[in-house]
């Protein structure tokens, strides 16, 4: 009886294994998230603006979709062992609680908040690497209360690619390697599609709330001509943006003196270390090695990280569509209210 019973004992648990290893390669395709979570998040980012803060997400990870049922916040805390220490207790304690009252409790990422879209850090970086370590599909939610107040729900769920997490992980983030990969700076990040969902029950109660009233203030504030002080900031970080841009250029530009002048000390090294060896041969004594790894003008120069002047130049991106984005919804503001004016 236990013999016939094995086989398909057995077969069932290649099928797990198989399912699991196929959900496993599916590629992440969509970010589904509880309307309450999205409201947590903007709450939690709104209250302690313009300090950034960050959370936790939970949810469940569904073959091509991460859902993101419930978050929580992180505590403000000053940057020492004994508050990362802490941290990580509240981080369980929070958890425990969650998963005694019957709530989703798996993490699947965490959310931050931003200034005008600066999130492209290094730190982001080691965050996201030292999530992988314990979760292999996880996003990173990011929610920019400064955009929002002009009438655009500033929230986006980052992931890195997988081809840069491999050079990242090797130290391979060099001019040689990221040719060889393909790799530029915008094969950092990959942006995943967020996709807001409410139960049957929720959407209801928020139908029965909607006013009466076609427009509401809300409507109206998107009219407001007046955008120069979000104008002025995004073009100071851009300056600031560029500055360290032209700094990173400069580092490889001495980088490139360094190796040119080590090349031509090394080629004039050995032509004279090859006379020698010519005279040596004549007086019948052994030639000497051509190269000498004790001679400093033999040690590799390090190449400089590529790391930051991609960040760098990703977030020169991020705020010029930004500026982009903003130039263009004035105008279409100024020609309406010039057409209002004419009529």
């Amino acid at each position: 009886m236990a013999n016939s019973a094995a086989p398909g004992g057995v077969r069932s648990f290649l099928q797990a294994v198989s399912t699991v290893t196929e959900e496993t390669r599916t590629p992440l395709r969509v970010v589904q998230m509880e309307g309450l979570a999205v409201l947590k998040i903007i709450k939690h980012c709104e209250e302690f603006a313009p300090a950034l803060v960050t959370g936790q997400l939970l949810g469940l990870d569904v073959g091509s979709v991460l859902e993101v049922t419930n978050c929580f916040p992180f505590p403000m805390r000053e940057e020492d062992d004994e508050a990362d220490a802490d941290g990580a207790n509240y981080q369980l304690e929070m958890m425990r609680c969650l998963r005694e009252v019957n709530v989703d409790n798996n993490t699947i990422g965490w959310y931050q908040s931003c200034l005008l879209g600066s999130f492209q850090t290094v730190e982001l970086i080691e965050t996201f690497m030292n999530y992988q370590e314990s979760i292999r599909r996880c996003v990173c939610i990011v929610y920019d209360p400064s955009r929002s107040s002009q009438g655009v729900l500033a929230l986006k769920a980052l992931k890195l690619t997988d081809s840069f997490m491999d050079l990242y992980r090797n130290n391979g983030l060099t001019g040689e390697k990221l040719r060889e990969k393909k790799l530029s700076w915008v094969d950092i990040f990959e942006e995943i599609p967020i996709k807001v969902s409410n139960s049957a029950l929720v959407s209801a109660f928020m139908k029965e709330l909607e006013p009466e009233s076609p427009v509401t203030q809300c409507d109206l504030d998107r009219l407001k001509l007046s955008t120069a002080p979000f104008m002025e900031r995004n073009l100071e970080f851009l300056i600031g943006c560029m500055d360290d841009l032209s700094s990173e250029q400069n580092k490889f530009q001495y980088y490139n003196r360094n190796l040119s002048r080590q090349q031509s000390q090394q080629q004039a090294w050995l032509q004279k270390r090859r006379q020698e060896n010519m005279a040596r041969k004549a007086a019948g004594e052994e030639p000497l090695p051509e190269e000498d790894p004790s001679n400093p003008i033999f040690k590799p120069i390090p190449e400089p990280s590529r790391l930051e002047g991609y960040l760098v130049t990703n977030q020169i991106s991020s705020y010029c569509n930004h500026i982009n984005g903003v130039a263009g919804q004035n105008f279409d503001r100024l020609y309406l209210m010039k057409a209002l004016h004419e009529d």
